[in-house]
């Protein structure tokens, strides 16, 4: 009965080098083996085929007909085997230097290109991979391999994924400098539903958190816009309405003076998690490891500069 050999198995190894060079003995000192080994090899194979593929000749090992077949056999597939080692070298290369980053909407809008514009000038090599998408498929992405990192927000804990970084992101009321809240250091929920409100859809966690104090609240309210699509929100904003977002989405805004971010007094609005998440149980490569390091200090540094606002404004 025919045994089935791998194409890097022993005896095959061997075979090749008797093949090559017409020699047992040859080709032990190339494998570094005893020649005896290489003949028991050699032995096992053919009777593993039912055939003789060599010749005992006094001058050396000359190939049968078999032999003959089986080694272009073994030259071809040797040869598709270099390819496909090469390629899988250059699969982990390009793997080596890429980070997958599975992110929501309200990230992709400014801050994250922020991050990842910095961290190219660091890295030209570096293959980014960007996926944007909804809270549960961000997750699902990191679970199923498709992503390296991710960040959203959150409100309890998730199987399988792992907390690289957590900071506390609450909800904002972002306004008009001009706008009549825009002085006040915090307002609550029953101040903003007076005004008209433009509003994420209803699965985004700032919205459920909103509607949720709402309901605590006994307060009712109908959004002026509302979309999916939350980075439509600011460009909409009037003199008079409120957009829900986080501090990290206003912050262009803010800093270019023209959005006022306003705290809320209700601590269901506070909440809300920011994380950087891996998944559970893998580890990263160097390269991702510092695409996260990035990603966490951009955060880090846009919380310091949101405090240092504040302290500033008490002062004044």
């Amino acid at each position: 009965m025919a045994a089935h050999f791998s194409l890097f198995s022993l005896p095959l190894r061997y075979f090749l080098e008797v093949a090559r060079t017409g020699s047992v003995n040859q080709a032990a000192q190339r494998q570094h083996v005893a020649a005896s080994a290489v003949s028991r090899q050699l032995g096992k194979l053919e009777d593993a085929l039912g055939v003789a593929l060599f010749e005992r000749q006094a001058r050396g090992m000359a190939l049968t007909a078999a032999g003959a077949r089986l080694l272009a056999h073994l030259s071809a597939q040797e040869g598709q085997a270099l390819g496909l080692v090469q390629q899988l070298q250059d699969l982990a290369e390009q793997q080596a230097q890429q980070v997958r980053v599975a992110c929501t909407e309200g990230f992709a809008a400014s801050f994250l290109p922020r991050v990842m514009a910095a961290f190219r000038a660091e890295h030209p090599r570096v293959h980014l991979h960007l996926r944007v998408a909804e809270p549960e498929e961000v997750s699902a992405l990191l679970l199923h391999g498709e992503a390296d990192l991710a960040l959203k927000y959150s409100m309890a804990p998730e199987k399988g994924v792992q907390v690289l970084h957590s900071a506390v992101a609450p909800v904002h009321a972002v306004v008009s400098v001009h706008h009549p809240l825009a002085r006040r250091r915090a307002v609550r929920v029953a101040d903003v539903v007076e005004f008209p409100l433009l509003l994420g859809g209803a699965g985004t966690t700032g919205r459920r958190l909103f509607d949720l104090s709402c309901t605590v609240q006994g307060l009712r309210y109908a959004p002026a816009v509302e979309s999916n699509f939350s980075s439509a929100l600011l460009p909409l904003l009037g003199a008079r309405d409120v957009v829900l977002a986080s501090y990290l989405t206003a912050a262009p805004g803010v800093e270019s003076g023209a959005l006022v971010a306003l705290a809320f007094e209700e601590p269901q609005l506070q909440q809300r998690r920011l994380q950087v998440l891996g998944l559970e149980g893998r580890e990263p490569s160097p390269l991702v490891q510092q695409f996260a390091q990035a990603l966490v200090g951009a955060i880090e540094r846009y919380g310091k500069r949101k405090v240092g606002g504040r302290r500033r404004s008490a002062a004044g």
